[in-house]
Formats: C-alpha cells, sequence, structure tokens
C-alpha cells in the first residue's frame, strides 16, 4: 500500500512540473481520446438530437410554422440560404405531435442512460479512479442525465429571450453559462469515484466545461458548420444529417477534452493528499 502510495505521489509531482497544454494532451492520449470522443458523438447523435427536435416542437406548441431546424439555425449561426435548407429538412414541428407521448419520450429518454454511463466511464478514465459498480453506475448515470437536460432546457430557454439589443444578448449568453458552470461542476461529482473531495477544486474544474462547451466549441462551430452544410446541401437531408454528425463530433471529443482538463486542474489545486486519496486507478 505504502509503495502504491509513493507511486502516485510520484506521478503527481511529474504531471504537475508538465505545462497545463502537455498535461491535458497526455491524459488525453492516455484514455485514447480520440475512439472515445467518437463513441460518445454516435450517442449524442442518437439521443440529444431527437430530444433537442421534440423539445423545440413541445415548446413551439406544434406549430405548423415552426421547424426544429431553428435551433441548429440559432446554434450554428447559419443564414440564406443555409438557414432555408436546414429548415426544410426538419420539416415542421406539428409533424412531431404523435411522437410526443409516452412512449415516444421514453425510448430516447431510457437510451440516454447507456450515454452516460459511457460518459461516467470515459471521466473514470480521465480522473483515474476505479469506475462504480454497475448499479451506482445506472444510477448515478440517470441522475447526471436529468441534470444534463436541465441544464440544457434552461440554456434554451434563456436563449430564446435573445431578441432584444446586443448588449442585452451578450449579457443573457453570460447568464446561459451558469447552469453550464454548475453542471460541469457537479459532473465529477456524480459520475467519478470521490468526485465530491476539493469542491473549490472542483468549482475551478468546472470552468474548463464553460470555456470549451459553452465558448470554444460554438464559436468554431459557428466558423466552420456555415461552409459545411453550405458544400453537403447538395445530398439534401442526408447531408443536413451528415453535417449534424459531424458536430456531434465535435461536441464528443469536447467533452473528452472537459474531462482531461477539469482532472488536470483538479489535480494541480486540491491538497496533495486529497488527490493522491482519492485516485485509485494506477
Amino acid at each position: 500500500m505504502q509503495q502504491r502510495l509513493a507511486h502516485r505521489r510520484q506521478r503527481l509531482i511529474a504531471a504537475r512540473q508538465l505545462s497545463p497544454t502537455t498535461a491535458v494532451a497526455k491524459r488525453f492520449t492516455m484514455i485514447d481520446g480520440s475512439n472515445q470522443g467518437v463513441l460518445i458523438s454516435v450517442q449524442l447523435f442518437t439521443v440529444v438530437i431527437p430530444l433537442m427536435i421534440l423539445g423545440f416542437a413541445f415548446f413551439s406548441g406544434f406549430a405548423g410554422d415552426a421547424s426544429p431546424g431553428s435551433v441548429w439555425i440559432r446554434e450554428l449561426g447559419l443564414i440564406e440560404p443555409n438557414s432555408g435548407h436546414v429548415r426544410d429538412a426538419f420539416g415542421a414541428a406539428a409533424r412531431l405531435r404523435s411522437t410526443w407521448n409516452f412512449f415516444g419520450l421514453a425510448a430516447f429518454l431510457v437510451w440516454g442512460i447507456p450515454m452516460s454511463m459511457t460518459v461516467a466511464a470515459m471521466f473514470a478514465k480521465a480522473w483515474q479512479r476505479e469506475q462504480f459498480g454497475r448499479g451506482q453506475r445506472l444510477m448515478r448515470g440517470a441522475l447526471w442525465f436529468v441534470l444534463y437536460l436541465t441544464m440544457m432546457g434552461l440554456r434554451v430557454r434563456i436563449a430564446d429571450a435573445t431578441e432584444h439589443s446586443h448588449a442585452t444578448q451578450i449579457a443573457l449568453f453570460a447568464v446561459t453559462l451558469i447552469p453550464m458552470w454548475i453542471f460541469w461542476s457537479l459532473t465529477p461529482f456524480v459520475l467519478v469515484r470521490d468526485g465530491g473531495r476539493g469542491l473549490k477544486s472542483l468549482a475551478l474544474a468546472g470552468l474548463a466545461g464553460v470555456a470549451i462547451d459553452g465558448i470554444i466549441i460554438p464559436a468554431v462551430s459557428r466558423l466552420v458548420f456555415p461552409a459545411v452544410i453550405g458544400s453537403w446541401t447538395d445530398f439534401g437531408p442526408i447531408g443536413i444529417a451528415m453535417a449534424l454528425m459531424a458536430w456531434c463530433g465535435i461536441i464528443g471529443v469536447g467533452w473528452v477534452v472537459i474531462a482531461c482538463t477539469g482532472a488536470v486542474m483538479w489535480e494541480r489545486n486540491a491538497p496533495t493528499d486529497t488527490v493522491i486519496e482519492a485516485q485509485t486507478a494506477d
């Protein structure tokens, strides 16, 4: 046991001597971050995208003149003619009324739990912790998925109120980052064994989620995806689906980077003994 603790201490000291960027890149490579990101992106595409579509249809009152494509038009900053192609590809929200029932929602919500368990396994590797047993993984994964949907819902509701002056839009955008910061700060607490140690450091690690998921990914998406969608519109709806799959890929890899960055930040700011005692994966 003493030898194992000494090994963890030496590993932590060596990691703290690396630059933050190098440490995050090393952790990303160590956990095979690219493959982790691809796996998460596939589950995002099959779970989160349908729920976003259904959620938009519900909050629009299943209006015949509202298109779920408006979610991505706003998210990716699309303008005509790309915005029209996306709007046409998704059709009218009224067509989804029959899907808004217990069985239609339950199918996607239940499928969200395996996605959350995949995220939990990835976080455990990034934070160098032993995974929970299957029962706890299931319960914690369900809780995390509820938190994720709550955070997404709050952000969408706040973003819906952005038809104001430029200054007000900037202020509301800053407000949307608050639930995201809370969510990413709570994620290690929910998904990682002994993830609640060093709460101040967890709050700091949550800022990695805000920076990557709330600022960098949206900015990159707005720069890249208008051109991507424009080049794939000749393929019709399947081209829009391919573009959304690529978007999910960026988010999936981004989540892996968030886990690695948060872990590195926590390890550098939490007390040394707290880090050594919490880490269980040697």
